[in-house]
């Protein structure tokens, strides 16, 4: 029977060496590149090369100003008909995340929601009555 050879373990309060963290962030980063690259083509090829905020249209010497929005905000579904996609242009994009972020911090009520629109202090409802007692 072999045994395994295996990483030296961490011992408590050592900090990895600046190598194992370099190699880890240059897995991670080309991990994320490349998962950006297969949904990016595949947003590109099935939209039309347009923002679908401002309408600004997109050319091949502009294209990498387009970027891929995830709709429901989770960059892992990706379904392969686009339908968690939007394109949207950098300044579009970098507002709509914007608006997501103050959204959360804002407990999730937004200006028009349903929330708003119920009211529960009515301060006129007696008036009528009170209108009355002084015609007596």
């Amino acid at each position: 029977m072999t045994q395994k050879k295996s990483a030296p373990r961490k011992v408590a309060g050592q900090k990895p060496s600046a190598e194992k963290l370099d190699r880890i962030v240059t897995q991670a980063l080309k991990a994320q590149d490349e998962r950006m690259r297969g949904y990016r083509e595949q947003a590109l090829k099935i939209h039309p090369w347009v923002c679908t905020r401002c309408g600004r249209e997109f050319s091949h010497v502009n294209l990498y100003e387009l970027t891929v929005h995830h709709k429901d905000h989770n960059h892992e579904n990706n379904p392969p008909d686009g339908s968690n996609w939007e394109l949207l242009c950098r300044y579009c994009h970098d507002n709509e995340h914007s608006r997501y972020i103050d959204e959360l911090a804002g407990g999730g009520a937004t200006l028009g929601s349903e929330q708003d629109k119920m009211a529960t202090y009515r301060p006129f409802s007696d008036l009528r009555e009170l209108l009355k007692g002084n015609k007596k």
